[in-house]
């Protein structure tokens, strides 16, 4: 682009573009007058733009103005503001107090769509199921069983497609359910009419489709005989099975059918699920991943109960001819399910994973379904009339029989089609549990509390006649003491790992109770829950130890152990008792221990037997401190005189200047009597008491006699000569070789008596010497000991013991 010309040559060129000759002069007014129009225009068009200019200007002045009295208010509204005032003095509302209703009002126009939407969703998927469902009863009316199997006809075909149709949609719904509930917790009401829709729809589904399915199984020839001509020639044959005798344009109908069966359960599931974590009420079971899979199924799949309930009309006939032998009927399921379990495996386990149905089996849901059938028929027919003969008979011991009998079957049962179940497929380990209550037949008492409370008494009841007929026999409260136990009371003792009766020294009795309650506690194990187990095994095993442990503890107290006259028969009966609950209290500790009881006690945050083992400690240390006593108090009263002596005559007896010969020198006369009633009560104990307590309590009773004889020493008030002192030293050595079998130091249990002996041995150098660095006031006291080998006595006990010696021997 070239520069802007200067305006004189503009103006030139102009003049020569108009005035190029002479000639063009005549045209000056005409162009003069041409460029004054021109000019006003101009005029006119800058006019208009100054006007525009300045409206523009105060429009936006205006608007500015505006703006800032707006931001004023805003910003005092902010601050706690309610309103704010504009140019002329009045109030105005404040724009951010509008803001949050105008938001509000959005969300809510917003949220009335979303309802809407989801709506008219909820309503499209719901009328798809209704018209599925309309569609497969109205075709029902026009198919009979003969044409079930027809190629020809095409009614099965279409009933088949539109109940999977009809199965898609409610998988629809639930969908959308979840994604509601999820997101809008709040439409309760929405959920509830879809929920009651589909509930009524599916109340008609279902049992059209089992309807169905049925009459499919008929054509098929299901259920067979359940007998075959060899049985009656007293040949074992088993029953031939429809399913497996199947051609393949029929397996392909059942199949269809059982897959869409099977989907049907599963929505039915889903929909269980969804309702039950909406409301909280089985979060433990919701938390599994499984649930929704396999969980669901543990009451077993519908298409093979329905395989289950054609045979109980045939089966019912036999049972109801063997109400007085219910071993015949249990075998009879068992011999029924084991018959049919290969061919149900076979067919049913490739549908089943077909299906997608993880951790499922085929025989499993077979054994579910034929236990299930069995329970329903025990809870009409055979428990109400025990249940009936129980409360209303006086002479019970019939019906405990009966009882006994029924659920020692039911065990047997249960183990031999756990069997049966378990050869299928291995079971998911998180979701065993849940199968395995199905098949317990256990489970009849789940719903009937009192009748596992009548069991549980029976129980009960049982074992303690038992108990009592082994309680009445005194030998079964005494320890066979054989010779090997005689040769290990020479011995020290070295085994304290007890593990059996026999290391405990327990009597047989104990071992019976022991023995009696574990069976108990097995017969628990069948229970298929928790809840179960407990009341069960506290009704049972628990009152039965609890009753033994209260005879164990009236058998010691009437002994009168506090008696100082004790007596050798006591001290045996005694011990055994001891021994007795010592052995079940580390059988208790180990139960503790076990997988099962530990979870019972989680509950109670302590372990399952705690107030049992507390009893038991109790127990033991009670009496053991009882002997401990009598036997102190018996040495008290034996050797009081000679204790009370010690120290006071020490050389009547002793010529002038002649020195005692320790090694021949016999033990004081006065305490003879109290040494060999200790030594005899030792040697009792160790041979009656478990080595562990008789451990413990011979050294308190050493302890105990250490404190004795030296606090019974007037310290500071006798003088010992060096002969009292030599016979002190005798006379320890004495009691010292009591213990001596059982300890390789003794003396270590007496270390007063033996700080004391130290004392009264040492040089009259040394004496002097410490009795001067013991005086009151001197830092290095607890040294000097400690440097003399005193550990026990204290300065001023030292002082005393020093001060009982005479001096210048």
């Amino acid at each position: 682009m070239s520069p802007p010309q200067p305006a004189a040559a503009s103006l030139r060129g102009f003049l020569d573009a108009h005035f190029a000759s002479a000639e063009d002069l005549a045209a000056a007014p005409a162009l003069a007058e041409l460029l004054r129009r021109e000019c006003a225009g101009l005029e006119g068009s800058l006019r208009r733009l100054e006007a525009h200019l300045a409206s523009a200007s105060a429009s936006w002045l205006a608007r500015s103005a505006d703006a800032r009295s707006g931001l004023r208010r805003i910003s005092r509204s902010s601050r706690g503001g309610v309103g704010a005032r504009d140019d002329s003095g009045e109030e105005t509302a404040a724009p951010g107090a509008e803001l949050p209703a105008i938001v509000r009002e959005i969300q809510r126009i917003d949220t009335i769509r979303l309802y809407a939407e989801a709506t008219l969703q909820l309503e499209a998927l719901v009328g798809n199921l209704e018209d599925a469902t309309f569609s497969i009863v109205r075709q029902a009316s026009k198919l009979n069983l003969s044409s079930v199997l027809r190629r020809a006809s095409n009614g099965m075909e279409r009933k088949q497609e539109k109940l999977l149709q009809a199965v898609d949609a409610v998988r629809d719904i639930e969908r959308e359910l979840v994604r509601i509930s999820t997101s809008r917790p709040q439409w309760t009401n929405l959920i509830m009419a879809v929920d009651s829709r589909v509930d009524k729809t599916l109340a008609i589904l279902r049992p059209q489709a089992l309807t169905d399915y049925r009459a499919l199984l008929a054509v098929l020839g299901w259920p067979p005989s359940l007998s075959s001509p060899d049985m009656e020639k007293d040949k074992y044959s088993q029953v031939p099975n429809p399913l497996v005798l199947m051609n393949e344009a029929n397996r392909e109908k059942y199949s269809e059918s059982f897959l869409a069966l099977c989907a049907l359960q599963h929505v039915h599931a889903n929909r269980d699920l969804r309702q039950c974590q909406s409301s909280a009420a089985t979060s433990s079971m919701s938390d599994s991943k499984y649930f929704d899979k396999t969980a669901c199924f543990d009451n077993g799949l519908w298409a093979v109960d329905e395989l289950v309930q054609p045979i109980v009309s045939r089966m019912e006939y036999h049972f109801s001819k063997w109400s007085e032998q219910p071993e015949l009927i249990f075998a009879l399921v068992y011999k029924i399910t084991k018959d049919f379990m290969d061919g149900v495996d076979d067919i049913l386990q490739l549908l089943i994973d077909q299906a997608r149905l993880l951790g499922l089996s085929a025989k499993d849901s077979w054994v579910t379904g034929m236990v299930k059938m069995l329970i329903g028929y025990l809870e009409t027919q055979i428990l109400p009339a025990l249940v009936t003969s129980y409360r209303s008979t006086d002479d019970k011991a019939e019906v405990h029989s009966s009882w006994m009998h029924l659920n020692d079957l039911m065990v047997a049962f249960d183990k031999r089609m756990q069997l049966l179940a378990d050869s299928g497929i291995q079971k998911i380990a998180s979701i065993s549990e849940g199968l395995s209550r199905s098949l317990s037949v256990f489970s009849i008492y789940s719903e009937h509390s009192d009748w596992l409370q009548i069991w549980a008494d029976i129980e009960l009841s049982s074992a303690q006649h038992k108990l009592k007929s082994e309680m009445e026999d005194e030998t079964n409260w005494l320890y066979n003491i054989g010779h090997q136990d005689e040769l290990d009371h020479q011995e020290s003792t070295r085994k304290f790992l007890l593990s059996t009766r026999e290391d405990y020294k327990a009597p047989p009795v104990s071992e019976f109770v022991i023995k009696t309650a574990s069976l108990m506690i097995e017969r628990s194990h069948a229970l298929p829950n928790k809840g179960m187990k407990i009341q069960y095994t506290r009704s049972t095993s628990v009152q039965f130890l609890n009753d033994f442990f209260i005879v164990l503890h009236g058998r010691c107290d009437a002994l009168q152990l506090s008696n100082t006259a004790l007596e050798d028969e006591s001290l045996l009966k005694a011990s055994y008792a001891i021994n007795a609950a010592r052995y079940c209290e580390y059988v208790l500790r180990g139960w503790d221990e076990g997988a099962i009881f530990l979870e019972m006690g989680a509950q109670h945050q302590s372990s399952f037997f705690a107030d049992e083992i507390a009893f038991l400690v109790k127990l033991g240390t009670n009496f053991l401190e009882q002997i401990m006593s009598s036997i102190l108090l018996e040495f008290e009263d034996l050797s009081w005189d000679y204790v009370q002596s010690i120290g006071s005559s020490n050389e009547q007896n002793q010529p002038d200047g002649q020195v005692l010969d320790e090694e021949n020198l016999e033990v004081s006369p006065g305490f003879v009597a109290s040494l060999d009633t200790l030594s005899m009560r030792t040697t009792k104990l160790k041979l009656y008491l478990n080595s562990k307590d008789f451990l413990d309590l011979w050294r308190s009773i050493a302890e105990g006699l250490d404190y004795f004889i030296y606090s019974s020493v007037k310290w500071g008030e006798v003088k010992f000569s060096c002969s009292g002192v030599i016979q002190l030293r005798v006379d320890t050595k004495a009691i010292l070789r009591i213990f001596k079998p059982y300890c390789l130091r003794p003396e270590a249990f007496f270390p007063f008596v033996t700080d004391s002996l130290r004392l009264l041995t040492m040089r009259e150098a040394d004496t002097q010497y410490l009795l001067e660095a013991l005086k009151d006031g001197c830092k290095e006291q607890e040294s000097c000991l400690r440097q003399q080998g005193l550990h026990h006595v204290d300065a001023k006990q030292a002082v005393k013991v020093l001060r009982s010696k005479k001096s210048g021997r």
